[in-house]
């Protein structure tokens, strides 16, 4: 068989890498440049994913904290204090944020009895809410505040499709032990 120039070309300078530092160093890159590329993208992902959960935790202590200053508040004006705990989220997109906010009373036996609460966009914490059982006397009372985001982070699909982020508040009302709300849901 008869051997082209381009063909023997091809093998001289393969052979001539192999041989040379130079394309040495050029395979070893291209070999470790897809692994490098992953941690990046990896490390990327990782810090914003950080970043939003410490959002979602400020969120929960905001809406928490704005509620517990006070002694009763109304359903209205509660579509405020979660807009200003959205607003923790900046830059991120509000849509896949959830919350439940329960405000609780302790009866003579320290068991936890609802008084309202207010649930959008995630399943209602009544683990949070049972968790409280025996931490209060009779008449005391918590505010507990439980926020979601479900993250995706920006190289999706890739390595995880989404992070679902879950944080909770337990506060305590600053100027009565409960804050109740007239007109909420129980």
């Amino acid at each position: 068989m008869k051997k082209s120039i381009y063909d023997i070309a091809v093998k001289l300078q393969i052979i001539r890498w192999g041989v040379e530092e130079d394309a040495t160093a050029f395979i070893e890159s291209v070999i470790l440049m897809p692994l490098l590329v992953t941690l990046l993208m990896g490390v990327y992902d990782l810090g914003q994913g950080i970043t939003t959960n410490q959002k979602v935790i400020g969120a929960s202590q905001i809406i928490g904290d704005l509620i517990a200053r006070n002694r009763s508040i109304e359903f209205s004006d509660l579509d405020d204090l979660i807009k200003a705990g959205e607003l923790a989220l900046d830059p991120y997109s509000k849509a896949p944020f959830g919350y439940d906010i329960v405000s609780v009373e302790f009866n003579a036996a320290g068991d936890p009895i609802v008084l309202w609460r207010v649930t959008h966009n995630t399943p209602q914490n009544d683990e949070a809410v049972a968790s409280t059982k025996g931490l209060g006397a009779a008449g005391d009372g918590v505010v507990i505040v439980t926020t979601t985001y479900d993250y995706t982070p920006f190289f999706a699909h890739f390595v995880v499709d989404e992070i679902n982020m879950k944080e909770v508040a337990f506060l305590h009302g600053r100027r009565s032990a409960t804050v109740t709300c007239a007109d909420c849901p129980t």
